[in-house]
């Protein structure tokens, strides 16, 4: 069998390199923010899950359960969780494995404790979820992967139709409210009724493309076509959505294979190329391919790409460091996104890492 690989290594070699440096710096229950049933954790842990599924290596899947285990009672009761935002049901992806293995009830509950946030949590005029509750009347791209996945997979469990239905009109009201006709990206965010400082007055949208954010689009709404039916009148909206998206997206790579924290201004000063992003993006093309929503050519952005980032690699003792990742941010200007600090093994930063790698690993015998 042929396999690709770089400086000697296959992309799952690499990921099962960055799932053992955290495994040995945090016991499950330990996973910070500590006692918080959070996307941070939910974003590794969901990389992890992928790494699991096709090393097979049970040690990945005992510590995904310990950490949910940790955060769920024996009656299902979740705890350390706010109600309040979107960022704490993506977690809730990682219970369909464990309810499907068990059938025991408190994962049920635990989901339709999390789907109950969901139906129930404050909508924008036009119906878009807001991103907290604190961010009234705001779409951020963001939080179409906190709830989408979830609300998909609990569609296709629990044959809820109109949960598929849900996920493609949010997804198609982002797109609409900030794409850039220009570009194709997509802006940060949407202010329904212009209230924030940095919404244009006229369209509400955030001024820049920030990478991350535009990130989770992609990578959000191929999880969802995972789930919803080929048959689905939004189907194929949602495919072309990650098709145009992504095509637009190769036109701003950089030289190194990475993409810019503010993606379309990488010629500006203070920018800087960031490793998160770039990451889901990969994942995001390789994953079209091999959905065969994309050509096989595009595996040459791709490799560039997965590429970049294994050439930022480094090691410590025997810690693999995963460097340049934004520690995330709110939304602003430009001088806001190029200010942002980066950091190491970040989770969300090493979830994106993971999801690349497991996806690369998918394709490796085209892209050799």
């Amino acid at each position: 069998m042929n396999q690709y690989n770089y400086k000697g290594h296959s992309p799952l070699f690499c990921a099962m390199e960055a799932c053992d440096t955290l495994m040995r710096k945090f016991e499950p229950e330990d996973l910070p923010p500590k006692g918080h049933f959070h996307y941070h954790q939910g974003v590794f842990l969901s990389g992890m899950e992928m790494i699991y599924r096709i090393s097979r290596e049970k040690k990945y899947r005992t510590y995904i359960d310990s950490w949910v285990n940790s955060l769920i009672t024996p009656e299902g009761d979740l705890t350390g969780f706010d109600s309040d935002e979107l960022d704490d049901v993506q977690p809730g992806v990682l219970l369909y494995r464990m309810y499907e293995e068990t059938g025991a009830d408190r994962y049920e509950k635990a989901i339709h404790t999390l789907m109950k946030v969901v139906k129930n949590f404050p909508k924008n005029r036009e119906g878009g979820f807001w991103h907290k509750k604190k961010n009234r009347e705001q779409m951020w791209l963001d939080g179409l992967y906190m709830a989408g996945p979830f609300t998909a997979l609990y569609g296709k469990t629990f044959h809820d139709e109109s949960c598929f239905d849900l996920c493609v009109f949010q997804a198609l009201l982002m797109e609409e409210k900030t794409r850039d006709e220009k570009t194709g990206l997509w802006y940060h965010a949407w202010d329904s009724i212009g209230e924030r400082p940095w919404a244009d007055q006229s369209t509400g949208r955030s001024p820049e493309f920030w990478g991350r954010a535009m990130g989770w689009v992609p990578v959000a709404v191929l999880e969802e076509l995972d789930c919803i039916p080929q048959a689905h009148e939004g189907y194929e909206k949602l495919k072309k959505l990650v098709i145009n998206l992504l095509e637009a997206l190769e036109s701003y790579q950089d030289a190194s294979g990475l993409w810019y924290q503010v993606i379309d201004k990488g010629q500006l000063p203070d920018n800087w190329l960031e490793t998160s992003c770039t990451c889901l993006f990969t994942a995001a093309i390789c994953k079209s391919v091999r959905m065969g929503f994309l050509d096989k050519r595009h595996l040459k952005t791709a490799r560039k790409a997965f590429e970049g980032v294994i050439d930022r690699l480094a090691y410590r003792g025997e810690d693999l460091i995963l460097g340049g990742i934004c520690v995330g941010t709110g939304v602003g200007d430009y001088k806001h996104y190029c200010n942002r600090p980066t950091s190491e093994n970040d989770l969300h930063g090493t979830g994106a890492f993971l999801l690349m790698c497991g996806e690369m690993e998918q394709v490796a015998e085209v892209i050799s």
